[in-house]
């Protein structure tokens, strides 16, 4: 516990971690306090692809927490940095939220729903027939398949909802087209996350609630690694994989008991 705690840094997930839907998860007040009374550098690192920095910063304010939006980083945003590092001023059809859209318009990327170079899946509540019939004859015309991240659910106070990897799966059927997925266990993610720490991979901790992308996104990314078993995982689930995390806990409070 000692070595855990003397990080430099943390990278945290947030759905499952930080909260399922709006509702905040017991153990994060105290957690959150602890890094900012012990000077930790801490960014949220988020698969999800509906909210801005912004968005997800008064999202916590309404939950009595007090986050810059400088500490988030999103799928949407590493998708439009992916983007615009393989085809500058490249176009794009999208099926997504609000905050997708605004990430690539930031970085040059346009929206086309005619010839675009790239079709491009994120979370949304607009799912459509239509949309995906759509995203089907874009991509068989030619536009290389994209996803913002490959979960294919995701925890709300609701329950289970379906997140990208469900919504895409119709279009690569369809298709015979595989997506690209930017999102985590891409390790694409942590390292846009170490970046904004400005820390070595030895020096901080990666903290999330899925084997199948957060665990293994860390361990690829040679980051210590914690599960709290508050989202999507049960501790019976572990032996299921052929990796482990370093460390393991009911909820991300348990950290600084």
């Amino acid at each position: 516990m000692n070595e855990l705690k003397n990080k430099q840094g943390f990278i945290c997930d947030m759905d499952g971690v930080i909260y399922h839907g709006n509702k905040i998860l017991e153990g994060v007040r105290e957690f959150i306090k602890w890094l900012i009374d012990n000077d930790k550098k801490f960014v949220f690192l988020t698969n999800s692809s509906e909210r801005t920095p912004h968005e997800l910063s008064m999202k916590l304010g309404r939950m009595g927490l007090d986050v810059g939006a400088s500490h988030f980083y999103t799928s949407a945003m590493a998708t439009a940095e992916f983007l615009h590092s393989q085809a500058p001023g490249s176009t794009a059809y999208v099926i997504g939220e609000a905050a997708l859209t605004k990430a690539l318009y930031d970085h040059g990327i346009y929206m086309n729903d005619v010839n675009p170079d790239y079709v491009i899946v994120g979370e949304t509540s607009t799912y459509s027939f239509e949309k995906i019939e759509k995203a089907i004859n874009l991509v068989l015309a030619g536009a290389k398949l994209i996803g913002t991240n490959p979960d294919i659910t995701g925890p709300t106070e609701k329950g289970i909802m379906p997140a990208t990897g469900a919504l895409i799966s119709p279009i690569e059927m369809a298709t015979g087209k595989k997506a690209y997925f930017v999102g985590k266990p891409n390790p694409l993610m942590l390292r846009h996350g170490l970046k904004k720490l400005n820390c070595h991979s030895q020096d901080i901790a990666f903290i999330g609630d899925r084997m199948d992308t957060d665990i293994i996104a860390g361990i690829e990314s040679n980051v210590d690694t914690v599960l709290v078993l508050s989202g999507v995982t049960d501790r019976e689930d572990i032996d299921r994989y052929p990796y482990r995390p370093k460390y393991i806990f009911d909820g991300i409070g348990d950290i600084v008991k």
